[in-house]
């Protein structure tokens, strides 16, 4: 072989290297959306704002798996390494298989600046206090207290409104009116991820609106525990009850976790009797009923249930597709397929927050790579969302809903009878097994009486035109798809 051989070899595994740091850097940026989206909801806003949200993904060696992760300052970088490290090397690791430890540095090229603003602020996002105590407050302009924790995006007007959370949707807004409300506190309880923090904040906003001078402050019980705790630390207990006291609206997110912390929960249930007495709002959090808390004082579990218990359902399939729909906007002029639109509504059920992660995910992926959206990539690159949500329902389930909404026996579904009243429900549940099931022509042909393939796609086109065309079918194949998947 020649020198010129040697050389083309050489060209071709730069191709291959290139194209491997493409495939890498795609990877990593759609991860790190993932990763970056979960601390947010694990450190809150303002915190992940502050110290998460500055984060650049580096510089990646396939060979020895550490990733580089680039700070805008020495100050920063020092400060998340020291408080953030373990949980990002744990976060990444999860995500990604190709990764297997962190280095957080300073960006090349940026000088090594101490960020004044940075050093006047905790760990928590508030402004050091002169007296050197934790200050919950955070000062305006005019150097009145303003809110704390919300996050400026999640107000009513974002918040989209079902079936499943209109009561929840309307309590909050109740709450947030400017006259004295009709119950106090309000307790909204949900799975993770089906919009419990999001009307927190709308209501901490809506509030403000009427209140411009209203004390405000939203955190998790966990950061609840850790200001109690450091408190306690340091001799500061007067002073954490007073400022806490002093609130006009106590947003507590998340109070499940505090149960079994029994100096947190009888201080909690101080402020609440002190918060009740002076008139003013409370509003708490939990992915599951008062009742259902195990380990809280009974004194306290009284004082979380005597308001209003507003519970929020799963979002059902007209919710989902409403909130992705709305979620659309902000991605102009990129185009989203309305079949990919049904194909996440149906498919990502479990909870709302998975369901637009799996939106900017797909869109995150499709404009780094320069790609179309389109069923075929959603399928391709959503597969550990799709499968964790994928309902496991069978044919035979299928057909004994059919049966039952359509009142037929269900022997029908493998009789031979052509009348109207049986062939189109047969074929219903057809079209159903083939849009619910991984299950093949042929395999749905056999559980229907042992029908030719080419039947079941007849019907399975028969039915998708006639959603299109025909209304009552439309509405019919909604309520049953509603129905399987519930």
């Amino acid at each position: 072989m020649g020198p010129n051989s040697g050389r083309a070899n050489s060209a071709k595994d730069e191709v291959v290297k290139d194209n491997m740091e493409e495939r890498d850097a795609v990877d990593l940026a759609a991860d790190w959306a993932d990763i970056n989206q979960g601390l947010r909801k694990d450190l809150g806003h303002q915190l992940h704002t502050q110290w998460i949200k500055p984060i650049q993904l580096g510089k990646f060696s396939r060979e020895t798996g550490v990733l580089e992760l680039y700070l805008p300052t020495e100050f920063a970088a020092n400060w998340v390494n020291d408080r953030y490290a373990d949980r990002l090397s744990l976060a990444w690791k999860i995500a990604s298989n190709k990764v297997r430890e962190v280095n957080i540095m300073v960006h090349p090229g940026r000088r090594r600046i101490a960020d004044i603003d940075l050093k006047n602020h905790d760990g928590f996002g508030h402004h050091a206090a002169n007296d050197g105590t934790m200050a919950m407050e955070s000062i305006g302009d005019d150097g009145f207290t303003a809110s704390i924790g919300l996050d400026p995006s999640q107000t009513f007007a974002a918040f989209v409104t079902g079936t499943t959370n209109i009561l929840a949707k309307n309590a909050a807004e109740r709450m947030a009116k400017p006259e004295k409300p009709q119950f106090s506190p309000l307790y909204l309880k949900g799975a993770t991820g089906q919009g419990k923090s999001h009307l927190m904040h709308a209501i901490g906003h809506s509030y403000l609106q009427a209140h411009p001078r209203a004390r405000i402050f939203y955190c998790s019980a966990e950061r609840f525990m850790v200001e109690f705790v450091q408190a306690l630390k340091s001799n500061a207990m007067m002073e954490f009850k007073a400022r806490l006291r002093g609130f006009d609206l106590l947003l507590v997110d998340d109070i499940q976790f505090i149960i079994g912390k029994a100096s947190a929960q009888e201080e909690l249930l101080y402020t609440i009797d002190a918060l009740l007495a002076e008139g003013k709002r409370l509003v708490f959090a939990a992915d599951r009923a008062p009742q259902a808390l195990d380990g809280v004082e009974p004194r306290l579990l009284s004082r979380l249930s005597m308001g209003l218990v507003a519970d929020i359902q799963p979002a059902d399939i007209e919710l989902r597709r409403a909130i992705l729909e709305s979620k659309l906007t902000k991605f102009a002029p990129l185009e989203v397929p309305a079949d990919v639109i049904e194909f996440l509504a149906r498919t990502v059920s479990r909870n709302v927050r998975e369901l637009v992660g799996g939106l900017n995910k797909l869109i995150a992926y499709a404009q780094l790579t320069g790609q179309e959206v389109s069923l075929q990539l959603a399928e391709e690159q959503l597969t550990d969302i799709l499968s964790a949500n994928r309902k496991r329902i069978t044919i035979d389930e299928i057909q004994r809903t059919v049966c039952q909404f359509y009142r037929i026996d269900r022997s029908e579904m493998s009789s031979k009878r052509r009348a109207r009243a049986v062939v189109r429900p047969r074929q219903v549940a057809m079209y159903l097994a083939k849009v619910l099931t991984p299950r093949s022509y042929p395999e749905i042909g056999r559980k229907f009486g042992g029908r030719d393939h080419s039947t079941v796609i007849h019907a399975v086109r028969l039915i998708e035109d006639l959603r299109t065309r025909d209304a009552d079918m439309d509405g019919d194949v909604r309520s049953l798809l509603r129905q399987l998947e519930s």
